[in-house]
């Protein structure tokens, strides 16, 4: 069999810069970043050499070039390159030297991926490059083009390096001259590097600026606990733009995790995205990371630094491994045990911390038994009599605990419940139900149990004299028999309410499916299964309960004219449905109109006025 000839890919470089800039990278800021990351892998590279040569510095310079262009200048006094590292590293696409030649020490260095330079490409048409190496041989300059073409050329001399380092310089394009405003790259340089230990000047307009002073509080030392905590506030309220609530130090050993989470001062949202700034070896990660703290942890905010979590290629998030998920974890166990602490050390701010975030910690308490023993007492639930914590709807209804399990069904008994000073939990939002399912777990003895307002009814009083109401009864039953609703009288508070529609979980099923009908109506498959499996429910029938202490329904009572209780009733069927938020079948909606109508023609019909009297 004859040889088969080999191929090498063609790298078609201008699109390589075009997926980068509009694909991998979220900002042309970015250049910034990876400038920043080279000099810094260099000064640490340089220092595993000499190990006893003083700390290096990174100087970047803005200004003007002779045709008035903006330009940028960055330098560092780091290990260079050799010629052959010039071929190898800024010529190959994807080779990095911290990859190949200095494995065993990956963990000191932030690039790993071969590529950052190219990020230039997106603000500059050519990327000038000065080095020299400090294992020795001559100065190296290189310049490279967005086309993909580069020249390189060896001399004596320094030309303005120091004894070892590197040297680049950029012109901006001209749509790209905003990213070389002084006041920009100062403040890119400070986003991207305030916490690197390395110094980083920012020249400009003649004067020089440094621009990462002060080491973050966890590479500090203090002299008592709260100064450290008024320290770590006054750094978070630096760095995120906000006053904060109070301050968690976090650690993982797992990625090597250090830094601070910060407590918010308000109640987001649990579907709000994150805003956890990450740092990855001390440069600037992502301002917004979404997968380092467990998703019940909602209501802190962080700032991260992590020596051993492997980033993506556009350094702005981290894969998701095994050690990102032990860190997770790690940091999650911090944030629980600063909760834990508070309970014993700190109630009243425990207590306070509770009302702004009880969403957090109950999604918390669902998934550890051990913690939901300890705070399930603390957390507050709504309820028929306001908002309460369970330890005082434990002692307050002596452990009889009622839930609505949706947020509609609450709705619709939470005023009569009230009213009868009967208390009755919403268990509609998130974990509720979970954590009151769970509740005899943590206390022996509660009778805890789901409620809708058929249950309700059988704890309303009942009528001295029902039979004065039969006759409106019996006209109420025929006018609602083809609603599939029937009739019944109770006495309860508030007096204001007329009628209260009672239905148990087959009703409220047999509804939900109806309107799931009436949408998908043209999918003949889809509608003929939830036919199927609405059959069981089909038969379930509703109440509407008259209330007899009701001024309107005693006037009902004494009204001889059928029209007049027929059209009453209907109005009154359609009200309650309304307030309870019932979903409307078609022949329910037409009497919003409708049957309205003819309760205004049939007032306006009568030679001797009204008859509800």
């Amino acid at each position: 069999m004859a040889d088969v000839p080999e191929h090498r890919f063609q790298i078609h470089l201008g699109g390589i810069i075009d997926l980068l800039s509009n694909h991998l990278y979220s900002s042309p800021s970015v250049y910034i970043r990876e400038l920043l990351q080279n000099a810094t892998d260099a000064i640490r590279a340089r220092h595993h050499l000499e190990p006893d040569r003083p700390e290096g510095t990174i100087r970047l310079t803005v200004g003007a070039n002779a045709e008035g262009r903006a330009q940028l200048t960055i330098e560092d006094d780091g290990v260079g390159l050799t010629e052959e590292e010039v071929h190898r590293f800024l010529a190959t696409i994807g080779a990095s030297s911290k990859r190949e030649e200095l494995e065993g020490r990956r963990s000191d260095y932030i690039g790993q991926f071969g590529i950052g330079l190219l990020s230039c490409f997106v603000v500059s048409e050519e990327i000038a490059v000065l080095t020299r190496s400090a294992k020795g041989g001559p100065s190296i300059s290189w310049r490279g083009r967005g086309d993909g073409t580069y020249t390189i050329e060896t001399f004596e001399g320094d030309r303005g390096l120091p004894e070892s380092g590197t040297m680049v310089h950029l012109v901006a394009k001209k749509d790209a001259e905003a990213w070389f405003d002084p006041e920009r790259v100062s403040e890119l340089a400070r986003r991207f590097g305030s916490l690197l230990p390395i110094p980083i000047e920012v020249c400009a307009n003649g004067r020089t600026e440094r621009v990462n002073e002060e080491p973050p509080p966890w590479r500090r030392s203090f002299g008592s606990v709260e100064e450290a905590r008024a320290a770590s506030l006054e750094f978070g309220k630096k760095h995120l733009n906000s006053d904060l609530f109070d301050v968690i130090p976090l650690q993982s050993d797992a990625g090597a995790v250090q830094g601070l989470a910060f407590v918010l001062p308000y109640s987001p949202s649990p579907t709000s995205p994150p805003a956890h700034r990450v740092y990855l070896k001390d440069m600037l990660l992502a301002e917004r990371a979404e997968n380092l703290l467990p998703r019940w942890a909602f209501f802190v905010t962080c700032v991260l630094n992590t020596n051993d979590l492997r980033p993506t290629a556009s350094r702005e998030s981290f894969y998701e491994d095994a050690n990102l998920q032990a860190a997770r974890e790690a940091l999650g166990a911090s944030i629980r045990d600063y909760l834990v602490r508070l309970r014993t050390e700190d109630p009243r701010r425990l207590e306070i911390l509770i009302s702004l975030h009880f969403r957090a910690i109950k999604a918390l308490a669902a998934h550890d038994s051990e913690f939901l023993a300890l705070f399930l007492d603390l957390l507050p639930f709504e309820t028929s009599m306001g908002r309460m914590s369970f330890g005082e709807i434990r002692k307050r209804f002596d452990g009889k605990i009622w839930f609505a399990p949706t947020v509609d069904v609450f709705r619709q008994i939470a005023q009569v419940a009230s009213a009868q000073g009967i208390g009755v939990i919403n268990a509609g939002y998130s974990y509720d139900a979970d954590l009151l399912a769970r509740a005899s777990e943590v206390y022996e003895g509660l009778d805890v149990r789901s409620v809708d307002a058929a249950d309700l009814t059988s704890a309303l009083d009942e009528v001295r004299d029902p039979a004065r109401y039969e006759e409106l009864l019996a006209v109420a039953a025929r006018t609602l028999a083809p609603y599939r609703c029937d009739v019944s009288l109770k006495r309860f508070d508030p007096a204001e309410m007329p009628v209260l529609y009672a239905s148990g979980e087959d009703v409220a099923f047999q509804r939900a499916i109806e309107q799931s009908q009436k949408a998908d109506s043209e999918d003949g498959l889809w509608a003929t299964m939830l036919e199927k499996v609405s059959e069981p429910t089909q038969d379930a029938k509703a109440s509407l309960v008259f209330n007899a202490a009701n001024p309107l329904v005693g006037r009902l009572a004494r009204t001889a004219d059928e029209d007049a209780l027929r059209l009453t009733t209907q109005m009154l069927y359609v009200q309650a449905l309304l307030l309870g938020h019932h979903p409307l079948r078609a022949e329910e909606m037409s009497l919003l109109s409708v049957g309205l109508i003819d309760l205004i023609e049939w007032g306006l019909g009568r030679d001797d006025g009204p008859t509800l009297q």
